[in-house]
């Protein structure tokens, strides 16, 4: 049997890369199967409990018309304990078996900056993890925690293997691949450093589905369709998306069968999910926390929220994404309102607070590129600006403790985050902030722009909360 060790059993990599896994086993191919574990100790409940169930596990998908389904995954056949020292998890990762070492972190925990470098200044637990790894323990970053089990599996001489990232990166391969040779540059460990370059790949991907954090009657529903007392049940919707670069180099399960696109090239397939999709989702998470929704649907039900949302996509995002020279494979519009559709299902109740959490990566990663593009040619950047406009709202919301929920950020500093919103001119100040804007910070097509999109916000949140929620 060969292995894919995946670091980060949360979630998302269950309602995703695990069902396909079992999809291809449930066709008779069982060449592959999952082993998983966590690089911090995390969702213990949780993992505490695919352990007693020997890592299987129910996801419910339900579609936008409200129809449920149920499958039992099983192909998690090893579910590897927490332990500080990352033992199993290392000693998993240098078996010869494992050709693949697969992972979900989300988009801050990979810690680069506009230019695709480490950002040791502002992360004091990279720094941490730096010197853990120097001093001969376990990793726990993802680049510590991929050390750990590279340099064992190097020591072993196990073989080549496959670094596949399956996180809302773009360019996910070759950025976590950058920023991991980054730290091992930082170690001074040149053998390593020669036997990564020599003996992984790492494949670009674009990963897609909704999957909510499961709230304890996903569980109850479970047990009423199925009979099973699932502990460690999720749930998702019905729509699911892969699409890989072919850059395997230890071999690969055959994902194409079970409805994986595999392409020479993702990047136009992650260019629309990331700016079509994510930015999209984070626009809706911001407003609709600012008028006191608490679902993502109750925000792309609102018709003012939904008009932003659209505009953004319509007005500014398309005409970068599919140019005469440049045209998109993909039908854009179509998949704008697939989108739209998809973040309308009442049944999948996913909160703002996980969508909008992260906007310092988000802001950056998924929308600066398209005020970038559209400022480059010359054009408005009128309806993309309100995506960060409405951050910077919620960013004041949030200093002056107003939201109701714990908003969370792997990459901002909070202390420059408060002094933002206590400015003077927290536009400007804002606007100036080199961590979310790069070389355009303090532009004045930026800073003027920020003002109008800003003016508007404070204008749309006033109709909201005089009225009420729609």
């Amino acid at each position: 049997m060969t292995t894919i060790l995946h670091l980060g059993l949360g979630s998302f990599h269950r309602a995703h890369q695990a069902l396909y896994i079992h999809e291809l086993r449930q066709r008779g191919d069982t060449e592959w199967s999952i082993t998983g574990g966590n690089l911090r100790p995390d969702m213990l409940a949780t993992m505490e409990a695919l352990q007693v169930q020997g890592g299987a596990y129910t996801l419910e998908t339900v579609t936008p018309q409200g129809e449920r389904s149920y499958t039992r995954i099983e192909s998690i056949q090893r579910v590897i304990p927490y332990q500080d020292d990352l033992a199993p998890l290392i000693a998993a990762g240098a078996e010869a078996a494992t050709r693949i070492i697969s992972f979900t972190v989300t988009e801050a925990g990979y810690y680069l900056d506009a230019k695709n470098q480490l950002d040791w200044a502002t992360f004091a637990d990279l720094r941490a993890d730096l010197e853990a790894v120097k001093a001969g323990r376990a990793g726990h970053t993802i680049y510590g925690g991929l050390v750990s089990i590279l340099r064992a599996r190097m020591h072993s001489g196990a073989g080549a293997v496959t670094l596949m990232n399956c996180d809302n990166l773009r360019h996910n391969g070759e950025r976590s691949r950058a920023g991991l040779l980054q730290f091992i540059d930082a170690l001074g460990d040149t053998a390593l450093k020669a036997w990564v370059e020599q003996n992984t790949s790492s494949p670009n991907a674009m990963v897609d589905r909704i999957t909510p954090r499961p709230t304890p009657d996903v569980a109850q529903r479970v047990k009423a369709a199925t009979g099973w007392d699932d502990q460690a049940a999720i749930m998702g919707e019905s729509f699911i998306q892969w699409v890989i670069e072919d850059n395997f180099i230890a071999g690969r399960p055959a994902w194409e069968q079970v409805g994986v696109e595999m392409v020479q090239s993702v990047d136009a397939y992650e260019e629309a999910k990331i700016r079509l999709l994510n930015a999209t989702h984070s626009c809706i998470a911001w407003a609709g926390t600012l008028v006191g929704y608490q679902y993502i649907h109750e925000g792309t039900h609102d018709a003012v929220i939904r008009r932003i949302a659209y505009d953004y996509v319509t007005d500014d995002t398309i005409p970068v994404l599919d140019t005469p020279e440049n045209p998109s494979p993909l039908d854009l519009r179509a998949y704008r309102d697939v989108v739209l559709d998809r973040f309308g299902n009442p049944a999948i109740c996913d909160t703002n607070q996980r969508v909008a959490m992260d906007g310092y990566s988000k802001i950056p990663g998924f929308i600066v590129p398209t005020i970038r593009e559209r400022l480059a040619r010359g054009e408005s950047i009128a309806s993309v600006i309100m995506l960060p406009a409405l951050f910077l709202a919620y960013l004041q919301r949030w200093h002056e403790g107003k939201i109701a929920y714990t908003y969370q950020d792997q990459a901002m500093d909070p202390a420059a985050a408060h002094a933002i919103c206590e400015a003077a001119d927290p536009v400007a100040a804002f606007a100036a902030d080199t961590v979310l804007w790069g070389p355009l910070a303090s532009t004045p097509r930026l800073l003027d722009a920020l003002r109008v999109g800003y003016a508007r916000v404070q204008l749309f949140v006033q109709n909201h909360l005089g009225a009420g929620p729609a």
